[in-house]
């Protein structure tokens, strides 16, 4: 399996304030996400970390510029086909969002069937990577019951599930103890191994440290500049 080659030509992403004042979060991005390497994004908070992923997952559109995935200009496709494109992704959210009404293992489950998988099989990969995550025994629980690190590991198995081709995460560690953060490291180990393309975003230096990112950029004043 291969990932995909995700790229950003000269992206630009403007927020426009209460005040009507607009600010510009991300200005002229440069970058190329191969597959089968890891990236690590680094910066402070508010640096635009989280607005740059979810460019990346075009779920949002850049003011100017453009988010090329497998060299199509994904971030101009209309939303029905920027949504089909997304079924290749794996997403992991800074906040888990999680459905507090589904149990740990429902919750993995949602996003698999839009894929085209039957039940049994998006079961199947469902519980695959609640072990991956080292969370089986949370299949059965209400997302509602679960602590902060407990509701971001299951976001982390619903974003590995299924082998998606790109893995993209948002503070990955956050929440995490020791063993979170080592349960992380092996999830980016086996997406890159298998060919996937890893993008994180992080101001942990422990999943800087764990992950071993092939390249290392830092976000900083709308600028991304590699290390």
């Amino acid at each position: 399996m291969s990932g995909l080659a995700i790229e950003c030509r000269g992206v630009v992403f403007e927020r426009r304030r209460p005040d009507g004042v607009v600010r510009r979060v991300l200005d002229g991005i440069e970058a190329v996400f191969p597959p089968g390497r890891v990236a690590a994004i680094e910066g402070p908070t508010g640096a635009g970390k989280s607005t740059l992923l979810s460019l990346l997952a075009l779920l949002a559109r850049p003011a100017a510029g453009e988010v090329r995935v497998e060299a199509e200009a994904a971030s101009r496709l209309l939303a029905p086909h920027r949504d089909a494109l997304r079924q290749r992704f794996g997403l992991l959210f800074q906040s888990p969002r999680l459905f507090g009404d589904l149990t740990a293992l429902e919750n993995i489950v949602a996003p698999l069937i839009p894929r085209g998988l039957s039940l049994p099989e998006s079961l199947k990969l469902a519980r695959e990577a609640l072990r991956e995550a080292g969370i089986e025994s949370l299949a059965a629980r209400s997302a509602a019951e679960l602590s902060g690190g407990e509701r971001q590991r299951v976001a982390l198995a619903r974003a590995s599930a299924g082998d998606p081709e790109a893995l993209l995460l948002d503070e990955p560690t956050a929440y995490q103890d020791v063993e979170g953060v080592r349960i992380v490291s092996e999830i980016v180990s086996r997406a890159r191994n298998r060919g996937a393309t890893v993008v994180l975003a992080t101001h942990d230096p422990r999943a800087v440290e764990s992950c071993a990112p092939d390249d290392v950029y830092f976000l900083a004043s709308g600028r991304l500049k590699r290390r």
